[in-house]
């Protein structure tokens, strides 16, 4: 986590446009109360019929909502715009928006591809604007004071082995909406299924856990286990194994668990930390009986979810690092490793990262 480069700046609302409705995590910024940070300015979304639930549900005023991109940018002038499509239109949401110098917040990950991350990469240098990506996990505090036990504390030596596991029992079993899952399945528009969807966590939080290390080799392996039409096209079970000099990362991506999880787990040299949810930690070190409770702090307000550290980057009021979770560089290796991942299983050999 950084530091505040000011604690004096004025706050002000930062002016948002929102590109796309049909990720489910749009209500995430629909459904945020005012707390002075953030303006919804603008809306683009052509699917009317979606635009029209919204709006009913959020009680957002229709007049906001734009069928053109290009219009709804030159219209409200935002001073960021969060994507809320599929991962395969984050491209052109950069490129549309960086030339205006407007920033760019994506939903996790950054791209499935190589192609699209370069591009992407290149366009954001050019025109100087953030492209941040967007991971609940980031704003999680478990996840901050697991950080500093291991690196800052050193509570449990060198990292040796992490285990990450992320996932649901499947987007349709949870009741996506329609236009959601129609993407989420679709591997041209997602790239795979809960290999991507949940596999990008585990990657970023591994590449934050080095310090941005990328990882030497990647093997992974897909299955589907539904029997469903529905998931026909992409998997919705996948294990990617990462191996780095003296480090080993197994990262789980689940449409298959009994339930929702979002967890961490991290094994040193004579001890271990895990983060079960957002709020607890739990460590033993060698030779205790027990595990014991670590209470972490409360995050800063620009880490109060995604939204509020967009507006804090945008105003100046943070500098974001390399190694940060949302940072480009970070995501430009969490997509080396995806993409990784996906050649790794459909070779089925391990393999070295591109790109």
């Amino acid at each position: 986590m950084v530091s505040p480069a000011s604690e004096d700046f004025a706050r002000r609302h930062v002016r948002i446009g929102v590109a796309r409705l049909t990720h489910g995590h749009v209500s995430w910024i629909l459904g945020r109360a005012d707390k002075g940070d953030i303006q919804v300015a603008g809306i683009y979304e052509p699917a009317s019929e979606v635009a029209d639930r919204y709006a009913r549900q959020f009680g957002v005023d229709r007049h906001l909502v734009y069928a053109d991109f290009e219009k709804m940018l030159d219209t409200v002038k935002p001073e960021a715009v969060v994507a809320f499509g599929s991962i395969a239109e984050h491209l052109a949401v950069v490129e549309m928006a960086a030339p205006r110098g407007v920033h760019v917040m994506v939903e996790k990950p950054l791209a499935f591809s190589m192609g699209d991350a370069n591009k992407i990469e290149e366009i954001a240098r050019r025109y100087r604007v953030h492209v941040l990506t967007n991971y609940e996990t980031t704003w999680y505090p478990s996840g901050y004071a697991a950080f500093e036990l291991v690196r800052s504390d050193r509570a449990i030596g060198t990292i040796r082995k992490v285990v990450v596991r992320d996932g649901h029992f499947g987007p349709k079993e949870v009741g996506v909406a329609p236009e959601f899952l129609s993407w989420l399945t679709d591997p041209a528009q997602n790239g795979g299924g809960a290999l991507i969807d949940f596999g990008c966590y585990g990657a970023n939080l591994m590449t934050w856990l080095m310090l941005g290390a990328a990882p030497l080799t990647v093997t992974a392996v897909t299955q589907q286990l539904k029997g469903d039409s529905t998931y026909a096209r992409v998997d919705d079970e996948a294990t990617i194994i990462l191996t780095y000099p003296n480090a080993q990362a197994i990262i789980q991506g689940s449409w298959n668990w009994p339930d929702h999880r979002k967890d961490l787990e991290i094994f040193g040299t004579h001890g271990y930390v895990s983060t079960p949810d957002a709020r607890n930690v739990r460590m033993r070190l060698r030779g205790e009986p027990n595990e014991r409770s670590v209470t972490p702090k409360d995050l800063p307000a620009q880490y109060e979810d995604g939204f509020a550290y967009l507006a804090a980057v945008v105003r100046g009021e943070l500098n974001v690092s390399d190694t940060d979770r949302s940072s480009l560089v970070n995501n430009m290796t969490v997509v080396r490793i995806l993409d990784a991942a996906r050649r790794s299983a459909q070779k089925r050999q391990t393999v070295g990262l591109e790109g």
